[in-house]
């Protein structure tokens, strides 16, 4: 597992703002994802460790993009049709026959060119009597025509290191005929809730208790993001176990992550148990809904404490963890920058960055504006779209402003 120094971060009591935070993340963690060598089919939502250099023109071979007739250009007359011999037929998968001038040859979707013809004329434009073909004029060179690495070409880079391997990605690494990729390993993540009043879903609630509900979100948002979770259960308030079960995890993952038990109240013990195996750096972000966001190291491994509260959790799990595990992962964040309309107005306090639920529903003039969530924390959460982001210095919203917007499907 990866390990890291004591002194990654400056030590602050000071709510730091999110950029910052992430501008440290990135600065001072080194990417701890080692490499391997991954069969193509398995490669979904991992991670390229180096440059995929094109080792083929994409495509191979200059071929015709419809069906049709493969012609020289400049057999075809400028005005009136051009009435040519057929000689041949080329369908895809065969090689390319030699075309004589003055010849059109009968040629399928994805067939080589033959050598001499550079244009192909859409069988549906053209009339087919007996041995010729009546062609319309003005055909221009290379109409209908894909060139040979007009795609992409020999030598040049497909890929870049650190891509989030999806679909498309996988299309053009078969495509160029590779079956094996040099992809960075799954970072090995130990999760944790805490808490005395939590209870796993499925069982009964005790008095006073709640369900559990940050673990299964807290990992289904890590697999998202090509990390693999380890459900490591629910860590209760007594300190002593609880450092001792931090430090075991420490020893066999490449991050902790806990949600809960990292403000300053005399039940929150996951602080002081951090700072007792390690050390903790930075507690406190300037960040709504958060706040006690901690960063820092058990026993060299990196650490992060979200809030309990689910709502909270995840909104400082998309600003902080999120780009933690991209970056520990040696992935790119390949995060579109969107706005959206805002259709509410409110005034806001400034120094924290604040994140609101927020559905879309098309205004008056037919375009996507944002409004807040119906429900609570958790039910607004759910049937939100996604959230909007209020900068730290933004004292008020007003109906018509663009807003910095994410949407809940670009985590799904």
């Amino acid at each position: 597992m990866g390990r890291l120094s004591a002194d990654c971060f400056d030590a602050t009591s000071t709510p730091l703002r999110v950029a910052d935070a992430v501008a440290l993340i990135r600065a001072r963690l080194p990417v701890l994802s080692g490499i391997e060598t991954v069969p193509l089919a398995r490669a979904d939502g991992r991670v390229l460790a180096e440059d995929i250099v094109a080792p083929i023109d994409l495509p191979p071979f200059d071929n015709a993009a419809v069906d049709g007739y493969a012609v020289r250009a400049s057999d075809v007359a400028a005005s009136g049709d051009t009435r040519l011999a057929l000689g041949g037929r080329v369908p895809a998968g065969q090689p390319p026959v030699p075309a004589r001038p003055g010849v059109a040859v009968r040629i399928f979707t994805g067939a080589p060119m033959p050598a001499g013809t550079d244009a192909v004329a859409m069988q549906e434009d053209v009339r087919v009597e007996g041995g010729t073909v009546a062609l319309p004029a003005g055909l221009a060179p290379g109409a209908n025509r894909r060139r040979a690495g007009e795609d992409m070409a020999r030598g040049n880079v497909a890929l870049r290191a650190g891509t989030r391997l999806g679909p498309r990605q996988l299309a053009l690494a078969a495509a160029l005929g590779l079956a094996d990729l040099r992809l960075r390993t799954p970072l090995r993540v130990a999760l944790f809730s805490t808490g005395d009043e939590l209870t796993p879903p499925g069982r009964p609630l005790p008095p006073a208790g709640i369900h559990d509900a940050n673990r299964p979100m807290l990992a289904a948002l890590l697999r998202r993001l090509g990390a693999e979770p380890v459900d490591l259960g629910i860590l209760r308030d007594t300190p002593g176990p609880l450092r001792a079960r931090l430090l075991a995890a420490a020893a066999e993952h490449d991050l902790i992550l806990t949600s809960g038990g990292v403000s300053v109240g005399e039940e929150d013990h996951v602080r002081a148990a951090v700072e007792a195996a390690g050390a903790l750096t930075l507690w406190r972000l300037a960040i709504k809904p958060g706040r006690p966001v901690a960063l820092g190291q058990v026993a060299g491994t990196a650490f992060v404490g979200l809030p309990g509260n689910p709502a909270a959790a995840y909104v400082t799990a998309l600003a902080v963890l999120r780009p933690l595990v991209l970056h520990l992962s040696g992935a790119q964040d390949a995060t579109p920058a969107l706005t959206v309309r805002s259709g509410f107005a409110l005034q806001k306090r400034p120094g924290r960055r604040e994140y609101l639920r927020v559905c879309l529903r098309p205004a008056a003039d037919g375009l996507p504006e944002a409004v807040p969530a119906p429900g609570g924390a958790l039910s607004g959460l759910s049937a939100s779209d996604g959230l909007v982001e209020l900068a730290e210095d933004l004292t008020e919203v007003r109906i018509g402003d663009a807003l910095p917007y994410g949407p809940h499907a670009a985590f799904d």
